[in-house]
């Protein structure tokens, strides 16, 4: 059904376009001949150039076509449909998934303009009355930009409404959600095609700021587009540094980071809610003004704290990647990613929110390869397809993360750009170049390895087959039987990705996108296999796959921990163990111990607030150790840094609080990871930190439920009698893996140090 034509300052007739209808329009103002866009851009928006090819873009538009653009966070996107829609008769209708980005720009567009009805949004934030309200000045004319949530067009009251109206054209901002190879889709953006059909054709306008070729098409294909023209930019954003971190004490990092850069504002993206509220309590105890951002909020809170972070009452907005944040803000300076996201795509757009003025943009991101085996946890029990597409998204993640190439080249490879200069000057590996050697014989061999396995197989398979790895995949496929398998066993298969992926970035091979990544031969590849010549490869990082510790680095790994002081302690712990005939771990862990070695508590009350030990601990064995510290600070004339010590949340409260009270009665582990929306490993984490403060927990209802007596009484003894650390590898590599998992022994050293130590 067409839309209702409304009666217009213009008249114009039904086969205008809306580029007629803006020179019509200049006629019946009497405007000058030289009048043009650029006046439209001054009078409304204060501008006097456009910026890249805005100009071009909203032409395209204006002339009734069909529109693409794909466009870096921080380019310009908005401009490009809030221009046309301004001076376009009827409404432009503007798809947007995030509420929290529709206040914004609403909010904008009204502060450009002298009439508030120019722009609303209809979404489920409102209530009857200001529906009402938005409905009343959309027919009266008055509206120039309807902002929608794709759940709200679909709504069928909504869809009678708009096809009583004129409408100018559809913008689809966020268009990567159409596509499931898009970091964040959405299935509701599917469906956007069919109700457009239904309320009334009119042009449409994709926009995006991340789309690799294969997300590109996607979009056109489901918005029945193909026909668009395509505007795209540079992905490349001079203005922002790129690093990755190895994830080790990384809230420490983030503090110290932070303090250092005092009265600047920077998002902080986490994967879990618990995560966002945790990180943010962290800051706000070491004096940093932080406030949470997720969508498990309320509206009401979740929008008073962007409000906070926009008017600048905040620095730091802690928020979950999955969620998003919609906030426009051009002078944030950083944006630190505590946990690696699920797909580059999400990384290059988060990072895009810094500097968006052109100011300074550190982008900072810790990596651990434990974070990402969680994701690819997540990821079970969904679809194989879904699964299939997951993993592929969060491979190239990890390759981002590991390599030693420059960044910035990896990532405008991501999306189809090269970026020519060798060193960009403005990323970690750029600024601290890694060690290079002779890869001629390896791209050669890996080539080969490719063509032998007839361009059928992706990176992981293809690096499994050359370091000889037989894993299930391998094995159904009988390569192990093939003469070239285990070509390149004398490197391991991380070292065979790191090849694969810098063979991609010199466009030797190349990634079939429709079937989940394939590796094939470009023609330069295959001109290399003909005649082979010098090739200079990268050593990749070395990141170590150690869990973090939430308070302070393991030994060895910061200069802060007093070293002389430390084995002062462990010969104190060892003879105090002899006394009680305890293993010295249970009396304090080496993380409490550094831990001292940082903070030198020097009375029973400091001493609790030490890593891992509680009240209870700090009682029953700390009077000796907080003597000895007394008498060293004194002796060595130490003056204590507590003003530089990063603070740990007093009460980490209500959680651990809810643990130990199921666990009195006697609720299985299981159910309550359900109720907390925790994983066992998540769990097991709390549970034991809670042990190791000096808690004493009853397990034995669940133990005795999946443990038999005899396996708990050999696990027990070893802990008791063998043990020289708490290490629950060691544990393993004694009992054997056949025998026992490492959750069994987790749950077996939890009961140990709480029926021996507590």
């Amino acid at each position: 059904m067409a839309c209702t034509q409304l009666q217009t300052m213009c008249d114009p007739t039904p086969q205008d376009n809306n580029y007629d209808a803006f020179i019509r329009f200049s006629a019946k103002m009497n405007l000058d001949s030289d009048f043009s866009l650029h006046d439209v851009l001054k009078k409304h928006f204060g501008f006097s150039t456009f910026k890249g090819n805005q100009e071009d873009i909203i032409r395209n538009v204006l002339d009734g076509r069909n529109t693409f653009v794909l466009m870096p966070t921080g380019g310009g996107k908005s401009l490009c449909y809030q221009l046309p829609a301004l001076i376009s008769p009827g409404t432009a209708i503007i798809i947007s998934p995030l509420i929290a980005l529709m206040k914004n720009q609403v909010d904008t567009m009204r502060s450009f303009s002298l009439e508030d009805g120019v722009a609303h949004f209809l979404n489920s934030s409102l209530n009857k009355a200001q529906i009402t309200k938005v409905k009343e000045d959309i027919l009266s004319g008055r509206t120039k930009l309807l902002y929608v949530a794709p759940e709200s067009l679909t709504k069928e009251e909504n869809i009678q409404f708009l096809k009583q109206i004129t409408i100018s054209f559809y913008a689809i901002d966020e268009a990567h959600c159409i596509s499931e190879w898009g970091h964040d889709f959405r299935p509701e953006y599917r469906r956007i095609r069919p109700i457009i059909s239904e309320i009334c054709e009119a042009p449409i306008m994709a926009l995006t700021a991340t789309a690799t070729p294969k997300v590109q098409h996607d979009i056109q294909k489901n918005l029945g587009m193909l026909d668009a023209t395509i505007f795209k930019a540079s992905f490349n954003r001079h203005n922002l540094y790129y690093e990755v971190r190895q994830k080790v004490n990384a809230e420490k990092e983030i503090i110290k980071y932070i303090k250092s850069h005092p009265g600047k504002s920077g998002i902080i993206y986490c994967l879990s809610r618990k995560r966002v509220e945790e990180l943010a309590e962290q800051l706000q105890v070491n004096g940093i003004k932080a406030l949470p951002y997720h969508a498990g909020m309320d509206a009401s809170t979740r929008s008073e704290n962007q409000d906070k972070f926009l008017m600048e009452d905040v620095d730091v907005i802690v928020a979950t990647i999955a969620f998003g944040m919609g906030i426009d803000k051009p002078d944030v300076r950083y944006v630190i990613h505590y946990d690696m996201p699920k797909s580059l795509e999400g990384y290059y757009q988060e990072t895009g929110r810094a500097g968006r003025d052109g100011g300074e943009g550190i982008c900072i991101a810790f990596y651990s390869y434990k974070d990402i085996q969680k994701l690819e946890k997540f990821m079970q029990g969904k679809p194989v397809a879904e699964q299939e597409i997951g993993k592929q998204l969060l491979l190239e993640t990890v390759a981002y993360a590991e390599s030693a190439l420059c960044r910035r080249k990896l990532l405008l490879h991501y999306f189809g750009e090269v970026y020519e200069p060798e060193n960009c000057e403005t990323c970690d590996n750029c600024r601290d170049p890694k060690t290079t050697f002779d890869g001629e014989s390896y791209i050669s061999l890996l080539l080969e390895v490719v063509l032998e396995l007839q361009e059928k197989f992706k990176a992981e398979h293809v690096a499994n087959f050359l370091a000889g790895h037989t894993d299930s995949a391998i094995k159904t496929y009988k390569h192990h039987k093939m003469e070239m398998f285990g070509a390149g066993s004398e490197k391991d298969a991380r070292f065979w990705n790191a090849v694969i992926r810098q063979a991609l970035v010199a466009q030797l091979l190349q990634k079939d996108i429709e079937h989940y990544g394939l590796l094939q031969l470009t023609p330069k590849g295959r001109a290399f296999v003909e005649q082979p010549y010098p090739v200079q490869l990268i050593q990749d990082h070395e990141f170590s796959e150690e869990e973090e510790d939430d308070s302070v680095a393991p030994a060895g790994k910061s200069g802060a921990v007093d070293d002389e002081l430390f084995n002062i302690l462990k010969d104190l712990r060892k003879k105090i163990s002899k006394q009680l005939n305890l293993p010295p771990f249970v009396l304090f862990q080496d993380t409490s111990l550094e831990d001292m070695c940082i903070q030198y508590p020097v009375n029973i009350m400091e001493l609790q607030n030490i890593s891992g030990v509680g009240a209870g601990k700090a009682q029953r064995y700390g009077q000796a150790f907080v003597e000895v510290i007394r008498r060293y600070v004194e002796e060595k004339e130490i003056t204590r840094p507590q003003d530089l010590v990063v603070k740990s949340v007093v009460n980490k409260s209500g959680l651990k609080v809810y643990i130990i009270q199921a666990i009195d009665r006697k609720i299985d582990l299981e159910d309550i990871c359900e109720a907390k929306g925790m994983d066992m490993e998540d769990l097991l984490d709390e549970i034991e930190a809670i042990v190791n403060s000096g808690t004493k927990l009853n397990l034995d209802y669940y133990i005795n439920g999946i443990i038999e007596d005899d396996r708990q009484q050999e696990v027990y003894q070893y802990f008791r009698e063998e043990a020289e650390t708490e290490s629950i590898e060691d544990a393993i590599r004694v009992l054997g893996t056949e025998d026992y998992n490492e959750e069994e022994i987790r749950l077996m050293r939890i009961k140990f140090i709480s029926e021996m130590g507590n």
